[in-house]
Protein backbone atom coordinates (compact mmCIF):
# COMPACT_ATOMS: atom_id res chain seq x y z
CA UNK A 1 0.00 0.00 0.00
CA UNK A 2 1.21 3.53 -0.67
CA UNK A 3 0.37 7.20 -0.15
CA UNK A 4 2.38 9.78 -2.11
CA UNK A 5 2.10 13.54 -1.54
CA UNK A 6 3.72 15.69 -4.25
CA UNK A 7 3.15 18.48 -6.80
CA UNK A 8 1.16 15.87 -8.73
CA UNK A 9 -1.41 15.65 -5.92
CA UNK A 10 -2.34 13.23 -3.17
CA UNK A 11 -2.04 9.77 -4.69
CA UNK A 12 -2.40 6.34 -3.15
CA UNK A 13 -3.74 2.83 -3.30
CA UNK A 14 -7.25 1.98 -2.14
CA UNK A 15 -7.51 -0.21 0.94
CA UNK A 16 -5.25 -0.28 3.96
CA UNK A 17 -4.33 1.85 6.92
CA UNK A 18 -4.79 5.65 7.08
CA UNK A 19 -1.53 7.39 6.28
CA UNK A 20 -0.34 4.36 4.32
CA UNK A 21 -2.97 4.40 1.57
CA UNK A 22 -5.58 6.75 0.12
CA UNK A 23 -8.02 5.90 2.90
CA UNK A 24 -11.33 7.73 3.48
CA UNK A 25 -9.71 9.53 6.42
CA UNK A 26 -6.89 10.77 4.19
CA UNK A 27 -9.32 11.86 1.46
CA UNK A 28 -11.30 13.94 3.97
CA UNK A 29 -8.19 15.39 5.61
CA UNK A 30 -6.50 16.59 2.42
CA UNK A 31 -9.73 17.69 0.75
CA UNK A 32 -10.57 19.83 3.79
CA UNK A 33 -7.11 21.40 3.83
CA UNK A 34 -7.30 22.19 0.11
CA UNK A 35 -10.86 23.51 0.39
CA UNK A 36 -9.95 25.86 3.21
CA UNK A 37 -7.01 27.21 1.22
CA UNK A 38 -9.05 27.60 -1.98
CA UNK A 39 -11.85 29.65 -0.39
CA UNK A 40 -9.55 31.86 1.68
CA UNK A 41 -10.02 34.65 -0.88
CA UNK A 42 -13.78 34.66 -0.46
CA UNK A 43 -14.79 32.67 -3.57
CA UNK A 44 -16.61 29.57 -2.30
CA UNK A 45 -17.01 27.62 -5.54
CA UNK A 46 -14.95 24.52 -6.43
CA UNK A 47 -15.25 22.27 -9.51
CA UNK A 48 -14.74 18.52 -9.18
CA UNK A 49 -14.73 15.65 -11.66
CA UNK A 50 -13.51 12.06 -11.84
CA UNK A 51 -12.30 9.49 -14.32
CA UNK A 52 -13.86 6.04 -14.72
CA UNK A 53 -11.98 4.25 -11.93
CA UNK A 54 -13.81 1.73 -9.78
CA UNK A 55 -13.11 3.79 -6.65
CA UNK A 56 -14.15 7.06 -8.30
CA UNK A 57 -17.75 7.29 -7.00
CA UNK A 58 -16.63 6.54 -3.43
CA UNK A 59 -13.82 9.10 -3.46
CA UNK A 60 -16.06 11.64 -5.18
CA UNK A 61 -18.69 11.28 -2.45
CA UNK A 62 -16.12 11.86 0.28
CA UNK A 63 -14.68 14.89 -1.53
CA UNK A 64 -18.11 16.40 -2.23
CA UNK A 65 -19.45 16.17 1.30
CA UNK A 66 -16.20 17.38 2.84
CA UNK A 67 -16.37 20.51 0.68
CA UNK A 68 -20.07 20.97 1.54
CA UNK A 69 -19.10 20.82 5.23
CA UNK A 70 -16.79 23.78 4.59
CA UNK A 71 -19.68 25.82 3.17
CA UNK A 72 -18.53 25.41 -0.44
CA UNK A 73 -20.63 25.35 -3.60
CA UNK A 74 -19.48 22.20 -5.38
CA UNK A 75 -19.82 22.08 -9.16
CA UNK A 76 -19.84 18.32 -9.75
CA UNK A 77 -19.05 17.29 -13.34
CA UNK A 78 -19.28 13.58 -12.53
CA UNK A 79 -17.47 11.46 -15.12
CA UNK A 80 -15.06 13.79 -16.83
CA UNK A 81 -11.47 14.29 -17.95
CA UNK A 82 -8.59 16.16 -16.37
CA UNK A 83 -8.48 18.83 -19.11
CA UNK A 84 -12.27 19.27 -18.94
CA UNK A 85 -12.14 19.99 -15.21
CA UNK A 86 -9.28 22.44 -15.81
CA UNK A 87 -11.31 24.13 -18.53
CA UNK A 88 -14.44 24.31 -16.34
CA UNK A 89 -12.67 25.90 -13.36
CA UNK A 90 -12.12 28.95 -15.54
CA UNK A 91 -15.55 28.77 -17.19
CA UNK A 92 -17.26 28.61 -13.78
CA UNK A 93 -14.99 31.31 -12.30
CA UNK A 94 -14.32 28.93 -9.43
CA UNK A 95 -11.73 29.20 -6.67
CA UNK A 96 -10.16 25.91 -7.67
CA UNK A 97 -10.77 22.33 -8.67
CA UNK A 98 -10.20 18.72 -7.66
CA UNK A 99 -9.75 15.97 -10.24
CA UNK A 100 -10.25 12.47 -8.85
CA UNK A 101 -7.89 10.37 -10.94
CA UNK A 102 -4.61 8.52 -10.65
CA UNK A 103 -3.92 9.14 -14.33
CA UNK A 104 -1.79 6.28 -15.72
CA UNK A 105 -1.57 4.27 -12.49
CA UNK A 106 -3.24 0.82 -12.26
CA UNK A 107 -6.82 0.36 -11.06
CA UNK A 108 -5.98 0.01 -7.35
CA UNK A 109 -4.74 3.61 -7.31
CA UNK A 110 -6.62 6.89 -7.11
CA UNK A 111 -5.67 10.47 -6.38
CA UNK A 112 -6.72 14.04 -5.73
CA UNK A 113 -5.23 16.40 -8.34
CA UNK A 114 -5.52 19.97 -7.05
CA UNK A 115 -6.12 23.05 -9.23
CA UNK A 116 -5.98 26.78 -8.52
CA UNK A 117 -8.43 29.41 -9.76
CA UNK A 118 -6.76 29.39 -13.20
CA UNK A 119 -7.49 25.70 -13.67
CA UNK A 120 -3.78 24.95 -13.31
CA UNK A 121 -2.02 22.62 -10.90
CA UNK A 122 -1.10 24.29 -7.62
CA UNK A 123 2.52 25.28 -7.07
CA UNK A 124 4.93 23.39 -4.84
CA UNK A 125 4.76 26.25 -2.32
CA UNK A 126 0.96 26.11 -2.14
CA UNK A 127 1.10 22.33 -1.94
CA UNK A 128 3.43 22.54 1.04
CA UNK A 129 1.07 24.97 2.77
CA UNK A 130 -1.91 22.67 2.20
CA UNK A 131 -0.03 19.63 3.49
CA UNK A 132 1.01 21.51 6.62
CA UNK A 133 -2.57 22.63 7.27
CA UNK A 134 -3.77 19.05 6.85
CA UNK A 135 -1.28 17.75 9.39
CA UNK A 136 -1.94 20.60 11.85
CA UNK A 137 -5.65 19.75 11.74
CA UNK A 138 -6.58 23.45 11.79
CA UNK A 139 -9.68 23.26 9.60
CA UNK A 140 -12.70 25.41 10.38
CA UNK A 141 -15.94 23.89 9.12
CA UNK A 142 -19.19 25.73 8.43
CA UNK A 143 -22.03 25.84 10.96
CA UNK A 144 -25.26 23.92 10.49
CA UNK A 145 -26.90 27.12 9.22
CA UNK A 146 -24.28 27.70 6.50
CA UNK A 147 -23.56 24.46 4.65
CA UNK A 148 -22.48 24.35 1.06
CA UNK A 149 -24.40 22.79 -1.79
CA UNK A 150 -23.85 20.50 -4.77
CA UNK A 151 -24.67 21.56 -8.34
CA UNK A 152 -24.41 18.80 -10.92
CA UNK A 153 -23.39 19.86 -14.42
CA UNK A 154 -24.15 17.82 -17.54
CA UNK A 155 -23.05 20.19 -20.32
CA UNK A 156 -19.35 20.40 -19.49
CA UNK A 157 -18.29 17.99 -22.25
CA UNK A 158 -20.12 20.04 -24.88
CA UNK A 159 -18.45 23.27 -23.74
CA UNK A 160 -14.99 21.77 -23.83
CA UNK A 161 -15.44 20.02 -27.19
CA UNK A 162 -17.11 23.03 -28.82
CA UNK A 163 -14.18 25.20 -27.75
CA UNK A 164 -11.79 22.73 -29.39
CA UNK A 165 -13.74 22.80 -32.66
CA UNK A 166 -13.64 26.60 -32.61
CA UNK A 167 -9.87 26.80 -31.96
CA UNK A 168 -8.11 28.84 -34.63
CA UNK A 169 -5.80 25.97 -35.67
CA UNK A 170 -8.44 23.23 -35.80
CA UNK A 171 -10.02 22.65 -39.22
CA UNK A 172 -12.93 20.19 -38.96
CA UNK A 173 -13.95 20.84 -42.59
CA UNK A 174 -10.63 19.54 -43.90
CA UNK A 175 -10.74 16.55 -41.54
CA UNK A 176 -14.30 15.66 -42.55
CA UNK A 177 -13.29 15.65 -46.20
CA UNK A 178 -10.69 12.92 -45.66
CA UNK A 179 -13.23 10.23 -44.67
CA UNK A 180 -10.91 8.93 -41.95
CA UNK A 181 -11.32 5.64 -40.12
CA UNK A 182 -9.99 5.71 -36.55
CA UNK A 183 -9.61 3.10 -33.81
CA UNK A 184 -9.72 4.35 -30.19
CA UNK A 185 -8.44 2.45 -27.15
CA UNK A 186 -10.51 4.07 -24.39
CA UNK A 187 -9.08 1.89 -21.57
CA UNK A 188 -12.50 1.52 -19.87
CA UNK A 189 -12.58 5.11 -18.69
CA UNK A 190 -13.57 8.65 -19.66
CA UNK A 191 -12.01 8.45 -23.11
CA UNK A 192 -14.81 6.12 -24.17
CA UNK A 193 -17.23 9.06 -23.91
CA UNK A 194 -15.11 12.08 -24.80
CA UNK A 195 -12.90 10.88 -27.67
CA UNK A 196 -15.66 9.49 -29.95
CA UNK A 197 -17.75 12.61 -29.25
CA UNK A 198 -14.83 14.79 -30.34
CA UNK A 199 -14.19 12.73 -33.46
CA UNK A 200 -17.83 13.06 -34.52
CA UNK A 201 -17.61 16.84 -34.08
CA UNK A 202 -14.47 16.82 -36.23
CA UNK A 203 -16.42 15.19 -39.05
CA UNK A 204 -15.38 11.55 -38.61
CA UNK A 205 -18.43 9.41 -39.39
CA UNK A 206 -19.84 7.29 -36.56
CA UNK A 207 -19.36 4.08 -38.58
CA UNK A 208 -15.66 4.91 -38.98
CA UNK A 209 -14.99 5.17 -35.23
CA UNK A 210 -14.04 1.82 -33.68
CA UNK A 211 -13.81 1.89 -29.87
CA UNK A 212 -11.86 -0.75 -27.95
CA UNK A 213 -12.34 -1.20 -24.20
CA UNK A 214 -15.31 1.15 -24.33
CA UNK A 215 -17.19 0.03 -21.22
CA UNK A 216 -16.62 2.67 -18.53
CA UNK A 217 -16.20 0.38 -15.53
CA UNK A 218 -12.62 1.13 -14.44
CA UNK A 219 -11.62 -2.52 -14.92
CA UNK A 220 -8.75 -1.61 -17.20
CA UNK A 221 -8.33 -4.18 -19.97
CA UNK A 222 -4.56 -3.72 -19.78
CA UNK A 223 -2.04 -1.58 -17.93
CA UNK A 224 -3.51 1.93 -18.39
CA UNK A 225 -0.22 3.68 -19.15
CA UNK A 226 -0.23 4.17 -22.95
CA UNK A 227 3.15 2.57 -23.67
CA UNK A 228 3.95 0.38 -26.72
CA UNK A 229 3.94 -2.86 -24.74
CA UNK A 230 0.33 -2.17 -23.68
CA UNK A 231 -1.02 -1.25 -27.12
CA UNK A 232 -0.76 -4.50 -29.08
CA UNK A 233 -4.57 -4.85 -29.23
CA UNK A 234 -4.89 -1.33 -30.63
CA UNK A 235 -2.13 -1.88 -33.20
CA UNK A 236 -3.76 -5.12 -34.40
CA UNK A 237 -7.18 -3.44 -34.63
CA UNK A 238 -5.79 -0.58 -36.72
CA UNK A 239 -4.41 -3.05 -39.25
CA UNK A 240 -7.42 -5.42 -39.30
CA UNK A 241 -9.86 -2.52 -39.75
CA UNK A 242 -7.64 -0.84 -42.38
CA UNK A 243 -7.84 2.30 -40.27
CA UNK A 244 -5.95 5.54 -40.87
CA UNK A 245 -4.95 6.02 -37.24
CA UNK A 246 -5.05 4.50 -33.78
CA UNK A 247 -5.62 6.71 -30.73
CA UNK A 248 -4.78 5.75 -27.15
CA UNK A 249 -5.45 7.91 -24.11
CA UNK A 250 -4.89 7.32 -20.42
CA UNK A 251 -7.84 7.07 -17.97
CA UNK A 252 -8.12 10.84 -17.42
CA UNK A 253 -7.44 11.79 -21.07
CA UNK A 254 -4.50 14.14 -20.61
CA UNK A 255 -2.02 11.94 -22.49
CA UNK A 256 -2.26 11.12 -26.21
CA UNK A 257 -0.44 8.29 -27.96
CA UNK A 258 -0.87 7.41 -31.65
CA UNK A 259 -0.56 4.27 -33.76
CA UNK A 260 0.21 4.54 -37.49
CA UNK A 261 -1.91 2.99 -40.21
CA UNK A 262 0.43 -0.01 -40.51
CA UNK A 263 0.21 -0.79 -36.78
CA UNK A 264 3.58 0.75 -35.95
CA UNK A 265 3.91 3.07 -32.98
CA UNK A 266 4.03 6.77 -33.75
CA UNK A 267 5.80 7.09 -30.39
CA UNK A 268 4.51 8.87 -27.30
CA UNK A 269 7.51 11.21 -27.47
CA UNK A 270 6.54 12.28 -30.99
CA UNK A 271 2.94 13.29 -30.26
CA UNK A 272 4.16 16.65 -28.98
CA UNK A 273 6.76 16.91 -31.75
CA UNK A 274 4.11 16.51 -34.47
CA UNK A 275 1.65 18.94 -32.91
CA UNK A 276 4.43 21.46 -32.30
CA UNK A 277 5.52 21.14 -35.94
CA UNK A 278 1.99 22.01 -37.06
CA UNK A 279 1.55 24.88 -34.57
CA UNK A 280 4.94 26.41 -35.46
CA UNK A 281 4.09 26.25 -39.15
CA UNK A 282 1.23 28.65 -38.37
CA UNK A 283 2.44 30.63 -35.35
CA UNK A 284 6.12 31.28 -34.61
CA UNK A 285 7.29 31.18 -31.02
CA UNK A 286 9.21 29.29 -28.35
CA UNK A 287 8.57 25.72 -27.24
CA UNK A 288 9.03 23.91 -23.92
CA UNK A 289 9.23 20.30 -22.79
CA UNK A 290 10.63 18.60 -19.71
CA UNK A 291 14.15 17.27 -19.28
CA UNK A 292 13.00 13.67 -19.87
CA UNK A 293 11.56 14.40 -23.32
CA UNK A 294 13.10 13.78 -26.74
CA UNK A 295 15.51 16.26 -28.26
CA UNK A 296 13.48 15.98 -31.48
CA UNK A 297 11.31 18.85 -30.22
CA UNK A 298 14.39 21.07 -30.04
CA UNK A 299 15.37 20.03 -33.59
CA UNK A 300 11.91 20.77 -35.00
CA UNK A 301 11.65 24.05 -33.10
CA UNK A 302 14.97 25.27 -34.47
CA UNK A 303 14.02 24.17 -37.99
CA UNK A 304 11.19 26.71 -37.74
CA UNK A 305 13.64 29.40 -36.62
CA UNK A 306 12.38 29.35 -33.02
CA UNK A 307 13.87 28.60 -29.59
CA UNK A 308 13.42 25.54 -27.39
CA UNK A 309 13.56 25.59 -23.56
CA UNK A 310 13.83 22.65 -21.12
CA UNK A 311 11.87 22.49 -17.84
CA UNK A 312 11.79 20.28 -14.78
CA UNK A 313 9.46 17.28 -14.96
CA UNK A 314 5.90 17.93 -13.82
CA UNK A 315 3.13 19.79 -15.57
CA UNK A 316 3.28 22.72 -13.16
CA UNK A 317 7.00 23.19 -13.97
CA UNK A 318 6.45 23.01 -17.72
CA UNK A 319 3.62 25.54 -17.48
CA UNK A 320 5.78 27.90 -15.41
CA UNK A 321 8.54 27.80 -18.03
CA UNK A 322 6.03 28.24 -20.87
CA UNK A 323 4.69 31.38 -19.21
CA UNK A 324 8.21 32.65 -18.55
CA UNK A 325 9.23 32.42 -22.24
CA UNK A 326 5.74 33.00 -23.69
CA UNK A 327 5.84 29.64 -25.50
CA UNK A 328 3.26 28.91 -28.18
CA UNK A 329 3.29 25.14 -27.57
CA UNK A 330 4.74 22.82 -24.96
CA UNK A 331 4.23 19.70 -22.94
CA UNK A 332 5.85 16.46 -21.93
CA UNK A 333 7.20 13.50 -23.87
CA UNK A 334 4.66 11.14 -22.34
CA UNK A 335 2.06 12.29 -24.87
CA UNK A 336 1.13 15.41 -22.92
CA UNK A 337 0.31 18.46 -25.06
CA UNK A 338 -0.21 21.97 -23.65
CA UNK A 339 -1.72 24.59 -25.97
CA UNK A 340 -1.46 27.87 -24.05
CA UNK A 341 -4.00 29.88 -26.06
CA UNK A 342 -6.54 27.16 -25.17
CA UNK A 343 -5.62 26.43 -21.56
CA UNK A 344 -2.46 25.70 -19.57
CA UNK A 345 -2.96 21.97 -19.07
CA UNK A 346 -2.13 18.72 -20.83
CA UNK A 347 -5.08 17.97 -23.07
CA UNK A 348 -5.30 14.87 -25.28
CA UNK A 349 -8.51 16.15 -26.86
CA UNK A 350 -7.09 19.36 -28.33
CA UNK A 351 -4.06 17.24 -29.28
CA UNK A 352 -6.24 14.88 -31.31
CA UNK A 353 -7.90 17.79 -33.13
CA UNK A 354 -4.59 19.47 -33.96
CA UNK A 355 -2.92 16.25 -35.11
CA UNK A 356 -5.84 15.30 -37.37
CA UNK A 357 -5.81 18.81 -38.84
CA UNK A 358 -2.06 18.50 -39.42
CA UNK A 359 -2.44 15.08 -41.07
CA UNK A 360 -5.38 16.16 -43.21
CA UNK A 361 -3.77 19.38 -44.43
CA UNK A 362 -0.46 17.67 -45.19
CA UNK A 363 -2.03 14.87 -47.24
CA UNK A 364 0.38 12.43 -45.58
CA UNK A 365 -0.27 9.29 -43.58
CA UNK A 366 0.63 9.09 -39.90
CA UNK A 367 3.65 6.95 -40.71
CA UNK A 368 4.86 9.41 -43.34
CA UNK A 369 4.55 12.26 -40.85
CA UNK A 370 6.42 10.32 -38.17
CA UNK A 371 9.37 9.48 -40.38
CA UNK A 372 9.70 13.08 -41.47
CA UNK A 373 11.13 13.79 -37.99
CA UNK A 374 14.56 13.04 -36.50
CA UNK A 375 14.57 9.43 -35.38
CA UNK A 376 15.77 9.16 -31.80
CA UNK A 377 15.35 6.23 -29.44
CA UNK A 378 14.43 6.63 -25.79
CA UNK A 379 15.02 3.92 -23.20
CA UNK A 380 12.65 4.37 -20.21
CA UNK A 381 13.49 2.44 -17.07
CA UNK A 382 12.78 2.52 -13.35
CA UNK A 383 14.10 1.16 -10.08
CA UNK A 384 11.83 0.64 -7.09
CA UNK A 385 13.02 2.68 -4.13
CA UNK A 386 11.53 2.26 -0.66
CA UNK A 387 13.48 5.19 0.79
CA UNK A 388 14.20 8.25 -1.38
CA UNK A 389 16.27 9.94 1.32
CA UNK A 390 19.41 8.27 -0.05
CA UNK A 391 19.04 9.87 -3.49
CA UNK A 392 21.01 13.09 -2.85
CA UNK A 393 24.09 11.06 -1.89
CA UNK A 394 23.65 8.84 -4.94
CA UNK A 395 23.46 11.87 -7.21
CA UNK A 396 26.56 13.42 -5.61
CA UNK A 397 28.53 10.24 -6.36
CA UNK A 398 27.32 10.25 -9.96
CA UNK A 399 28.16 13.93 -10.42
CA UNK A 400 31.69 13.20 -9.28
CA UNK A 401 32.01 10.16 -11.55
CA UNK A 402 30.75 12.03 -14.63
CA UNK A 403 32.13 15.48 -13.80
CA UNK A 404 33.71 15.77 -17.25
CA UNK A 405 30.31 15.88 -18.96
CA UNK A 406 27.74 18.72 -19.10
CA UNK A 407 25.02 18.34 -16.46
CA UNK A 408 21.65 19.83 -15.58
CA UNK A 409 20.47 19.58 -11.96
CA UNK A 410 17.19 21.54 -11.98
CA UNK A 411 15.33 18.22 -11.61
CA UNK A 412 17.36 15.26 -10.43
CA UNK A 413 20.39 14.80 -12.66
CA UNK A 414 20.68 14.95 -16.46
CA UNK A 415 24.03 14.10 -18.03
CA UNK A 416 24.89 14.95 -21.66
CA UNK A 417 27.10 12.56 -23.66
CA UNK A 418 27.75 14.37 -26.96
CA UNK A 419 24.40 13.84 -28.78
CA UNK A 420 23.12 11.36 -26.18
CA UNK A 421 21.75 12.02 -22.70
CA UNK A 422 20.43 10.31 -19.57
CA UNK A 423 18.05 11.75 -16.96
CA UNK A 424 17.76 10.38 -13.43
CA UNK A 425 15.06 11.53 -11.02
CA UNK A 426 12.67 10.43 -8.31
CA UNK A 427 9.10 10.01 -9.57
CA UNK A 428 6.37 12.37 -8.34
CA UNK A 429 3.74 9.65 -8.68
CA UNK A 430 5.39 6.36 -7.69
CA UNK A 431 8.09 5.22 -5.17
CA UNK A 432 10.68 4.75 -7.92
CA UNK A 433 13.73 6.28 -9.59
CA UNK A 434 13.24 6.89 -13.31
CA UNK A 435 16.22 6.39 -15.63
CA UNK A 436 15.60 7.74 -19.12
CA UNK A 437 18.24 7.77 -21.86
CA UNK A 438 18.13 8.87 -25.51
CA UNK A 439 20.37 8.24 -28.50
CA UNK A 440 20.24 7.97 -32.28
CA UNK A 441 20.57 4.22 -31.78
CA UNK A 442 18.29 2.01 -29.68
CA UNK A 443 21.15 -0.19 -28.46
CA UNK A 444 23.16 2.83 -27.34
CA UNK A 445 20.19 4.28 -25.41
CA UNK A 446 19.62 0.95 -23.66
CA UNK A 447 23.33 0.58 -22.86
CA UNK A 448 23.52 4.08 -21.35
CA UNK A 449 20.46 3.38 -19.21
CA UNK A 450 21.83 0.01 -18.09
CA UNK A 451 25.16 1.54 -17.13
CA UNK A 452 23.51 4.24 -15.02
CA UNK A 453 21.22 1.67 -13.37
CA UNK A 454 24.33 -0.25 -12.28
CA UNK A 455 25.91 2.97 -11.04
CA UNK A 456 22.81 3.77 -8.95
CA UNK A 457 22.60 0.26 -7.49
CA UNK A 458 26.26 0.38 -6.54
CA UNK A 459 25.79 3.78 -4.88
CA UNK A 460 22.71 2.88 -2.80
Amino acid sequence: MALIKSISGIRGTIGGLPGESLSPLDVVKYTAAFGQWAISGGNKKIVIGRDGRMSGPMISGLVTQTLVALGIEVIDLGLSTTPTVEFEVVAEQAAGGIIITASHNPKEWNALKLLNEKGEFISAEVGTEILQNAENNQIKFATVDNPGLVVKRHDHADRHLDAIINHQLVNSRIIAGKNLKIVVDAINSSGAIFVPALLRRLGVEHKNIIVLNGEVDGRFAHNPEPLPQHLSELAAAVVSNKADLGISVDPDVDRLVLVCEDGSMFGEEYTLVAVADYVLSRIKGDTVSNLSSTRALKDITESHGCTYHPAAVGEVNVVAKMKEVNAVIGGEGNGGIIVPDFHYGRDALIGIALFLTHMSLSGRTARQIRYGYPNYFISKNKIELADQSSLPKVFEKLKEKYKGYPMNTIDGLRIEFDNDWVHLRASNTEPIIRIIAESNFETTANNIASKLIRDIQESL
